[in-house]
């Protein structure tokens, strides 16, 4: 703590028992926060968003997922406007040195903005972005956005595509840039042995694979087109929920005739057998139409499966091509089977193996939360010098 008095923190974002990648960055922030010794009081929602923005299975966990419980209180109502004023008041009687969010979505701008704007003036209004300009945008995005965003003091850019995005708004806020830590809540490896057997997926095929939620930006119709070009000896696992249907990619699988190559799990993954799908594979794939980073890059660091992506927004840095992945050259079926052509054919995998160790070592929570606090105590310095 270097002589520095704990933080009061208080932390209003999405936590147990809500799921997803953005619940899982929050408790491993809020874990590396609790072990420097800052004091919390974590909020979460009673309702996170309306049924029609998320036509999932479920938001929340199940008997199979890892998830940490993080003691929250479920507070906010996104929906209701006077729920925001009395969840305001209720953290603003904590008396927080800080109060910390999180921008995934700009539906939550007006919630968390109103928030923030009615914290005392030596609360310091801290949000990590994980997306400034939404991947599929509704009315209102952008007004939403700058409401949260320009009602706090710092911004934390956790990749250089949000860094520049921020900029690109002219906020005036100071902005510290991070790497996404790499997570490590989803237990140890198993062989790849034990991986495809329990899978059902076959021992002699090279495996790539794609993982998480299937939306239209993330370009899972090319990486299927790629496949047409690729020897026969390469398949695909698609593994993830999908927002809508699957009906226009089966069109395409059969349409190509690829219905023996490709393997489907399309449903929502539990945390448990996610070491099944990245320790199966002897790639994982990111064939993105466009993104500002990933969590899921973070977890096929963790198992140490090397990474092939197109080269947009923030994946290039968070891939590092030739270290713990490879980049394609472009966002097309024809660039993404080259790529994966040459993975194999350069026998790249052992390089991204390594590299993904070395990462491992760099990428760590408790790194992000330590920078956090400095954020904060530089931003207090300047309100107060």
């Amino acid at each position: 703590m270097n002589g520095q008095k704990p933080l009061n923190i208080a932390y209003l974002s999405v936590f147990y028992p809500y799921r997803g990648g953005i619940a899982q960055f929050n408790a491993a922030l809020y874990r590396a926060l609790e072990q420097l010794g800052h004091v919390q009081s974590a909020y979460t929602f009673t309702r996170q968003y309306p049924d029609f923005l998320f036509p999932g299975s479920s938001q929340f966990v199940n008997e199979h997922d890892t998830a940490d419980p993080i003691p929250a209180k479920r507070i906010l109502d996104t929906v209701n406007p006077f729920n925001w004023f009395s969840v305001a008041s209720e953290i603003k009687a904590q008396s927080s040195d800080l109060l910390l969010t999180q921008l995934w979505m700009p539906f939550m701008g007006p919630a968390f903005g109103t928030i923030a704007r009615r914290m005392e003036d030596d609360c310091i209004k801290l949000c990590v972005v994980h997306n400034a300009i939404p991947h599929e945008s509704r009315p209102g995005d952008s007004a939403f956005t700058k409401y949260m965003l320009s009602a706090q003091d710092g911004l934390i850019a956790i990749s250089d595509a949000v860094e520049h995005d921020l900029k690109s708004m002219n906020l005036g806020k100071p902005i510290l840039r991070k790497e996404h830590p790499i997570y490590t809540h989803f237990g140890n490896p198993v062989s790849e042995y034990e991986a495809r057997k329990r899978l059902g997926l076959p021992h002699d095929k090279q495996i790539i694979l794609f993982f998480g939620f299937i939306r239209e930006y993330k370009g899972l119709m090319n990486l299927i087109g790629s496949l047409k070009s690729l020897p026969e000896s390469i398949h695909l696992v698609i593994a993830g929920e999908i927002y809508g249907s699957f009906d226009h990619y089966d069109a395409t699988i059969e349409r190509l005739g690829l219905q023996h190559r490709i393997h489907k799990h399309i449903r929502y993954v539990s945390d448990d057998e996610a070491p099944l799908f990245f320790c199966s594979a002897n790639a994982c794939v990111l064939p993105y139409a466009n993104a500002t980073q990933s969590g899921i890059v973070a977890i096929a660091h963790h198992f140490e499966t090397p990474v092939l992506a197109t080269s947009v927004g923030g994946l290039p840095e968070a891939v590092r091509h030739g270290q713990a992945g490879m980049l394609f050259k472009g966002i097309s079926a024809s660039d993404i089977a080259e790529g994966i052509r040459s993975f194999f054919e350069d026998s790249m995998a052992q390089t991204c193996i390594d590299g993904a160790r070395k990462l491992k070592k760099e990428l760590s929570w408790t790194s992000l939360a330590e920078d956090i606090v400095k954020f904060h105590h530089s931003i207090k310095h300047n309100h107060h010098p």
